[in-house]
């Protein structure tokens, strides 16, 4: 006698189903990153002649604008274009 199993397997899920889920992912990751930027100026406060965190910022300005130029569909010359209207 042969014993027959059955393969359940998980659905695969729908666009909208996935866009939901990485929309939260995404909103989760903003406000980890906000703390990560709270914890960051404590710490360039306390070391204010540091460069080492400005330049963090530096890294972390620049992917902001390649995201937010890709995001827009814009280059990252507009995102700076933007970025040097609001001074």
């Amino acid at each position: 006698m042969t014993k027959r199993t059955t393969k359940t397997t998980k659905p695969e899920p729908t666009a909208a189903e996935a866009y939901a889920a990485r929309r939260n992912d995404i909103a989760r990751l903003m406000d980890v990153m906000q703390m990560e930027l709270d914890k960051h100026a404590e710490g360039a406060k306390a070391d204010p002649r540091n460069w080492g965190h400005a330049g963090d910022l530096g890294k972390v300005r620049e992917d902001l604008i390649n995201l937010v130029g890709f995001m827009c569909n814009m280059d990252p010359e507009h995102v700076l274009a933007f970025l040097n209207d609001a001074e």
